[in-house]
Parts: C-alpha cells; structure tokens; sequence
C-alpha cells in the first residue's frame, strides 16, 4: 500500500483501489487532486492492473470543491485536468459512491468509466446555490448520460437526487445494499471480462438531441419566475444547450467560458458570502466549543395555535417526542387536528410517506394537565405575545418543570429578561423565535437574555441544527435583530405611501428587487392585527415620541377589522378560496386622505427612491444594532433576512448589499433624506464611522 497525506492506494486481485482520505469530506484540494493524478499514473504503469476503482474513506465518497480554496487563484492540476486524465486512462476505472457526492465529486465521476453507488447516496451538482454552475465537464457529460430534460432539471435546481433515482436516469450503473468497495470490484471483474472496451461519457452522444428547442424553452420560462433577477440558473441552461450545439471539447470551453462570468459576478460572491456567514453564525464568541451542551431529549410546547403546532412538528420530524399543552380540549382538539392535516397535505403532495407522517404524528401527544411538562427537557412558550399572560406562564412552568429544563420563549419582539424575572431561574430562560410557518422556516432567532447561561445558550444553538434550523444569537432589545429592522422597512413603505407612491407600486419594486413579497403583502399574510397590538404596545412605552408616525392607515384598516388573509381584507382584498391578491383603490384613497390631513404634499416616487429608502432603513437600523452590541456580526443579520423575512440570498442579505453600494454613497443618501424626515433617520455612529473611514463590515 502507498499512502500519502490524502490519497490511499492499494491493489487488491489485480484492481487497483485509489482512496479519498482527506477528512471529513474527501473535498477535492489541491493535494487531493494532485495525489489522484500521481496514483492513476501510477496504477496505468502497472501492468500487473487490469482495472481501477475511485472510492472515498469516511462518510462520503469526493464531495467537491474544498471551501478553503473559496476566492484563491486555482493551482494545477485543475479538476478538469484531473478528470480528463481519468476519462483517458488506458484502463476502466469505476466510480464507487456513498454518501453525497456533489458538485466537483460528481464530476470527477462522471469522468469515469462507469459509477455504482451504496443504495443510501444521494448526487447532484448544487453550483447553482453559489450562484455558479458546473466547471468540470458537468454540463457537458450529465445530459450525455440522463438526457436533456434530467440534466437541466438537476443542475438548474442543484437539488440532489437519491442513488435510486439517478440508477432510472443512466447516471449510474448499479446500486448495493452494502459492501460498496466488494460489490465494485466484482461488478469491475465482470466488466473486464465480457468487454473489450468501456463507455467513455464524453463521446456517448445518443442522449443528447438538437431536436429540444421546446425543453429549453420551457426550461428558461419556469427558470425566469423561480429565480428572479438571477443569472447563474440560465447560464446553467446554456451550457447545457451547448451539448446539442457543439463538440464536446468546444462544449466545455463554453461551459467555463460561462463559469468564469459567473464565478466573477455579485450574484456569486453574495452567495458564498450567505454559505460562510450561516456557519460563522454557529461561533459565539464568549462561549467556548467545548461547553457542554445539554442534550435535548423531551420538549413540552406551550400553545396549540398555528405557531404551537408548527414548532412541535419541527420536533416530531427529526423523532424528538413532544407534548403539547392547552388550557381546554376543545382547543387542543382543534391544533392537533391542524398537525394532522398540515402532515397529510405534505404526503398528498408527494414530499412525504404516509407511514413517515403517522410516525412523525405519533410524536405528539397532548394535554391539558400542566403536570405533563414535569419530565420534559425543554418547555417552549408559544402563547398570545402579551407580556401579563407570557409571565404568568412562565411562573407556572417554573413550579413544575424540572431543575435544569432550558425554559423558552417564542416571543417574536418581547423583553426576555422580563419574562424570566416571573422564574426563579432566569439562568435557564432563552428566546426561541421561530418563523411562520415554523415547521418550514429555516431561520430560529436565539434570543439572549442578561441572565441566559451559557450551557443554555450552546444546548439551544445544537438543538436548532438538530431540527434543521439555521440559528443566530440575538441580544435582547425590543424586536431583537429582524423585527426592530423590520418594523424600520415596514415604517418607511407606510410613509412612501403617504407621500405619494401606491401601495401596489412600493410592493411591485420590491418583489422585483428579489423579496419573496412586498412590505403590505408580508403585513396581510402575517396578520396586519399583530403589528397593531406592537404599535400600540411600543406606543404606550414612548417609542414613537421622536418618530413620525406613518402607520396612520394601517390602524384604521385593524379598526375595520380588516387584517389581511385571515379576513380577506387588509391593505389588499383576496378571494376567500384562493387567496388571490386584487388592488384596492380604497387603501389608496385613505393614504391620500391621510396625507391631506398630515399636510403632506403628495408625489411621485420612482422604484429607485423605494428600494433605497427601505433597504436603507434595513441597513441603518441593522448598524445601530451593531452599534448597540445586539448583534454580533453584519452577517449574523444577513443570515436572519435572507431565512426568516425573505430578502434575495442572492443580493447578500441588506448588509452585504449596501457594502457592495459603497457605505459613502448610502450614507450621503440617507442625509439626503434625513433633510426631509429626520425623525425617522436617527444615523448609526457605526454607519458614519465604516462610510468615512472605507472600512468594511
């Protein structure tokens, strides 16, 4: 056997065997790449070899690009060059798969001759997510081996496949329960001997048609509504269409042609920069790693409601037993039935097994009894935000719940410290923010109180990630990160409004800038009733003393009872069966009606204006945060816009965005309209500081 510090080889019944042993991930370094070109020199010299297998030690066969390399000059042997040696190798090489080989992985493979796979792998070339796409040959040897339409569905979603499904499309040969390196050898032999010469994927045209004008076409439009204002998932296509349109050497120089524009562009850099700044997220400063973090075994959910039930299923899905609590039957009746239907939908819709829905349904049990929270590890408050009921319960919880059980709150804007103060163990409370719908979102705003220990706060972040929940630490002040940011945006769309621009005109500009949905749209589907008992809560405690008040019309439409969706009236009024959105001329009228009564002279607002005065009302409110030791990195808040409030991943988040605009030139805008309004830009020093001095986040 020879080793080096990343490659493994050794011979084994004339097959030679390379081995990934370059932890965790066998990711494709420069030295990983360098010792698999030595080795495959190596074992072609041997004439004792008849055959090569490519197989991974640890968890997964080559997974890709090593992360570390991100933005540095690539040294040779590039992966290219290391994959059209394996496809020129003077014996069959096969690919032996486990675990999930991606991106740069799947490539390598694609070079060889053939590829087997444990039963349990799952594949793909996910490049898009980075915004973009596949340097390697990917594009050009995928469509070779599933066709066209499987090509472009996977690396225009860069979502995997299991092993099964790509064995159905050609990408691999064969599939095994178990005994991966056994199994690939005597499926070698077997090839070896009834063969005199191997699929070469480069040169398999017959899956590859120029007869698919339509399958791009249709591609390219479903593409277009998915991915709004991205490039990288359309360049994917015209690589792909070069398969039908080139030779394969032409073919790939068009592929990197288009990885190069791609690699270069913000869309690219954005998203890398929201890849690094979900993990740096996980790193809390004054918290070491090896703290110990209680393990969570049992939680009790406070609350059957819609955030209730949400928040236990994100339990019950990851085999986390979970009791729910209640104070009558007939509502506990009514929220587990909810659970039911939400998991019976999702298998309806093909996402879900009917025998994995009734085990995750099987997790959740209920009560009414506040005694079943007594042996749980972990009790999360999900009740009406009022800050009296909120700290009634938890003095409830304090008198049963076990010495040690990390107590929760899922308060979206409330003081924690406050509710901790009704425990006799505010060490133990923590704010758990989860997102509607909580079994969905991504994003979970860990929320520090003063008092919040450590053990507390690192048992709540691994817990987040167990049931696949992006985490991020916020500090307790009102709103916390996302909220007191967003309760800025939502301000500054209210005042657009006044001062002359439709509520229909403010949405538009920022659905097209890339949110999921504009300010009033996200204000109808959360409930325009939640931000009214906020506003009138923040009221009372002075907060809008030096602020011009601009939700003026949002009030009256809660006074109407029209709250949105769930009354199928808000600032917008919506079928009742499919929620389909109309314009209402009336909100408009009681904006200009408003205005009048405010002496406002009203105008015309071009999208420019919109988009800057909302994403700088992010960015301002998101350095005083900063500024005020609330949040411990400007990532930390891109990371929280892009999973929880649905700002486009590929802009950065509202932090990097602004970076990427010049701080000097927001700043000088934000003057601008600071002469206008200066109530509503109260500057970060923090802002000033960065924007003057050229520094960066």
């Amino acid at each position: 056997m020879t080793d080096s510090d990343s490659i493994k080889l050794k011979i084994e019944e004339n097959i030679g065997i390379i081995i990934g042993n370059n932890a965790p991930v066998n990711a494709l370094s420069h030295s990983v790449r360098q010792g698999l070109l030595d080795n495959l020199k190596k074992l072609n010299d041997d004439q004792s070899v008849t055959g090569i297998i490519l197989i991974g030690e640890g968890r997964t066969f080559f997974a890709g690009a090593d992360i570390s390399e991100f933005g540095k000059p690539m040294q040779t042997p590039s992966l290219n060059d290391v994959i059209n040696e394996f496809e020129l190798s003077k014996k069959p090489i096969v690919a032996a798969m486990h675990g999930t080989p991606l991106g740069g992985g799947l490539e390598l493979a694609l070079g060889c001759n053939y590829r087997v796979a444990l039963k349990s792998t799952n594949l793909g070339l996910p490049e898009v997510k980075l915004g973009i796409i596949p340097g390697a040959g990917g594009t050009q040897r995928l469509p070779r081996l599933a066709g066209i339409e499987k090509a472009l569905s996977m690396i225009t979603s860069g979502t995997p496949i299991p092993a099964t499904e790509a064995l159905n499309h050609g990408i691999v040969d064969a599939i095994y329960d178990e005994e991966l390196l056994a199994n690939s050898k005597k499926f070698l032999l077997d090839k070896i001997e009834t063969l005199d010469s191997h699929p070469i994927t480069s040169k398999i045209n017959e899956r590859i048609s120029a007869d698919s004008k339509s399958i791009f076409e249709d591609f390219t439009s479903k593409i277009k509504k998915k991915f709004r204002g991205r490039k990288s998932p359309l360049s994917a296509i015209e690589a792909v269409k070069a398969t039908t349109e080139l030779d394969f050497k032409t073919g790939l120089e068009k592929e990197r042609e288009l990885f190069k524009i791609c690699h270069d562009s913000t869309e690219s850099s954005s998203l890398i920069h929201m890849f690094f700044s979900e993990r740096q997220a996980l790193k809390i400063p004054d918290i070491p790693k090896d703290t110990l973090a209680k393990e969570i075994n049992s939680v009790a959910v406070l609350g059957c409601g819609t955030m209730g039930g949400g928040i236990a299923m994100s339990f019950a899905n990851v085999n986390i037993p979970v009791v729910i609590l209640e104070n009558d039957q007939e509502s506990l009746d009514k929220g587990m039935e909810l659970i039911k239907n939400n998991y019976y939908k999702t298998v309806s819709k093909g996402r879900l097994t009917r025998e994995k829905a009734d085990k995750r349904i099987s997790n959740i049990s209920g009560s009414t009894d506040y005694s079943v929270i007594k042996d749980a590890d972990m009790v999360i408050e999900a009740v009406f935000e009022d800050m009296s009921l909120k700290k009634k319960v938890f003095k409830q919880i304090d008198g049963i719940a076990k010495p040690g059980c990390i107590l929760a709150s899922n308060t979206s804007t409330l003081d924690i410290d406050e509710i901790a103060s009704a425990t006799q163990r505010p060490n133990d409370v923590i704010g758990t923010h989860f997102f509607s719908p909580a079994n969905v979102m991504k994003l979970l705003e860990v929320v520090r109180g003063s008092n919040t220990g450590k053990e507390i706060i690192a048992a709540t972040m691994k817990l987040a990630k167990r049931i696949k929940k992006i985490p991020v630490l916020a500090g307790n002040c009102d709103g916390f990160i996302g909220n007191r940011m967003f309760h800025s945006y939502i301000r500054q769309a209210h005042a657009l409004a006044e001062e002359g621009a439709k509520v229909s005109e403010i949405d538009k500009a920022a659905y097209e800038f890339g949110w999921a949905m504009g300010p009033f749209a996200v204000n109808d589907l959360a409930g325009n009733d939640v931000g009214w008992r906020i506003r009138k809560r923040q009221m009372a405690e002075g907060n809008y003393d030096n602020i011009r008040y601009t939700a003026t019309v949002a009030d009256k439409l809660c006074e109407k009872g029209r709250f949105g969706q769930k009354t199928s009236r808000g600032f917008y009024i919506y079928d009742p069966e499919t929620r389909k959105r109309l314009d209402d001329p009336e909100v408009d009228e009681m904006f200009e009606k408003v205005a009048k009564e405010k002496g406002i002279v009203r105008r015309t607002i071009n999208k420019e204006e919109i988009m800057a005065r909302l994403n700088w009302a992010l960015l301002n409110t998101g350095c005083l945060i900063l500024e005020e030791g609330f949040a411990l990195r400007a990532s930390d808040i891109d990371v929280i816009y892009a999973y929880g409030y649905g700002y486009p991943a590929w802009r950065g988040g509202p932090m990097k965005f602004a970076q990427d605009y010049g701080l000097d030139k927001v700043l000088q805008e934000i003057k601008n309209f600071k002469k206008n309004d200066d109530g509503m830009w109260p500057i970060s020093s923090y802002l000033e500081e960065l924007a003057n001095s050229g520094k960066k986040f």
